[in-house]
């Protein structure tokens, strides 16, 4: 078996050779990667279910299909983003012409988190490929079953020189990838503090990166929504993979006005879910103890108004509603990663802005109400990092707008368009004729050169 690093070495070489750069090349690629993916669909569900008990038709709508959708994305486009853009240079550039050529980066390292094992390494994977690089990848150690499917998936699709996969621990990282190896780009999904530390890492050897973190992603229900819908979409986003998701909602800050009822509605959702393991084939389970038992902690913050059950033996924890929460409690000072929703009422806008303030820049944020004026001023007011009106968790599923965080949720966008972008270096070239050579940059400069060249900057009123 090869070291880490002769298989660097090896990818780099490839890659020095020029063959990812083609048309032909990518796109042969992407569509192996999706009849392999076809082809292992099976065992990657259950791979998904014996991991993290994840239902056939959620693994399907987030892991499985949303990788095909954006795999067609890629192939669609990929000629047209890979096109030269000429520009038209400025008159003090005469006579130029303006191009971006778009180049791959080169070396890229993917590190993928366990909650959405496949996806979330695949993603960014495809995105890289479009954009000609050679890639390393690493698999979450904590979903041994779907790491090793995609690490079969990944070795059937391409040459190793090209994509290859490496098992390493997520403290081995730093002194076995990030700090031997000369990374163009280094991707990351995962929590802010292992973000930071990989940054650190990065910003010795000059990579680019991008983290994609999380945060406490608000909900925020005026009492003009559709109570019933806003309950039902709140619930099933805070429910899919059992709340283990970076852009769930966090937390629900609802009119006190409809508080009760909306209480009332999500716990109706909740309801049908089962309340015990052998029940609730559709809703899933913890990844491991150490997260099951952070979760059950943040349980004791406020009061319990439905839901409350756990069975640790088999890592359930049921739907859980908590109410008389405030923002000093445990529950309101962590990403809770887990399903459990915290319910704050309020009565103005600026209580909405100064509860948001506490756990500044999420990574999502969702606002249900049927007042264009209240919507306008929450999106305008409030950063973050993406979101939905009267929809929650649905703007992952878009290709053609980009997905990312803001500041202490993460660095930079993928998804579509901003994928390829994210992997791509804009290479600039000004152009410039030989048939006529602008005097007035030479010295030694004339008097009336100054006001001329002023006169070529000047604004256009």
């Amino acid at each position: 078996m090869q070291s880490i690093q002769a298989v660097f070495n090896s990818q780099k070489k490839f890659y020095s050779q020029g063959k990812t750069r083609s048309y032909a090349f990518r796109r042969n690629s992407l569509k192996s990667l999706y009849k392999v993916i076809k082809n292992n669909e099976n065992a990657l569900t259950q791979a998904l279910f014996e991991d993290l008990h994840k239902p056939a038709t959620e693994s399907y709508l987030s892991e499985i299909g949303f990788m095909y959708q954006e795999i067609k994305h890629q192939l669609k486009h990929l000629r047209e983003w890979m096109e030269t853009e000429s520009k038209i240079s400025p008159l003090v550039l005469f006579p130029s012409r303006s191009y971006v050529y778009q180049e791959p980066q080169g070396m890229v390292l993917i590190l993928g988190p366990w909650n959405y094992p496949f996806q979330l390494l695949m993603a960014p994977l495809v995105a890289a490929i479009a954009a000609g690089n050679c890639v390393m990848v690493k698999t979450s150690s904590q979903t041994p079953r779907t790491a090793e499917i995609t690490r079969r998936i990944i070795q059937e699709a391409f040459d190793d020189q090209h994509v290859s996969t490496v098992e390493v621990s997520g403290r081995e990282v730093i002194p076995k990838l990030i700090e031997p190896l000369e990374f163009n780009h280094i991707f990351f999904t995962g929590s802010v503090p292992i973000g930071k530390v990989i940054m650190k890492a990065a910003a010795d050897k000059l990579a680019r990166v991008t983290l994609e973190l999380g945060g406490k992603s608000p909900c925020i229900v005026d009492k003009t929504a559709n109570i019933k819908v806003a309950a039902k979409r709140i619930a099933w986003a805070k429910a899919f993979n059992a709340g283990q998701t970076c852009v769930a909602p966090d937390y629900v800050l609802v009119h006190a006005d409809v508080k009760d009822e909306l209480i009332k509605e999500i716990s109706r959702y909740f309801e049908k879910l089962g309340d015990t393991h052998d029940n609730s084939k559709d809703y899933g389970r913890i990844i491991n103890t150490k997260r099951f038992l952070a979760i059950r902690k943040l349980m004791t913050s406020g009061r319990i108004v439905f839901g409350g059950k756990v069975d640790e033996a088999n890592l359930y924890i049921q739907p859980t509603i908590l109410d008389d929460v405030t923002v000093d409690d445990s529950v309101m000072k962590e990403e809770i990663f887990g399903p459990v929703l915290p319910v704050i009422s309020w009565s103005t806008i600026a209580n909405v802005f100064d509860i948001v303030a506490n756990n500044p820049y999420p990574l999502s944020l969702y606002v249900y109400t049927k007042s264009k004026k209240f919507e306008k001023e929450i999106i305008h007011n409030i950063p973050f990092g993406g979101g939905g009106v009267n929809s929650s968790i649905m703007h992952l599923s878009d290709p053609d707008i980009p997905f990312g965080g803001f500041q202490f949720s993460g660095l930079g966008n993928y998804h579509g368009k901003s994928g390829f972008d994210a992997f791509t270096h804009k290479k600039s070239i000004v152009k410039t004729g030989t048939w006529f050579d602008l005097p007035l940059k030479y010295a030694p400069y004339k008097a009336n050169y100054l006001s001329w060249i002023k006169s070529a900057f000047k604004i256009t009123e």
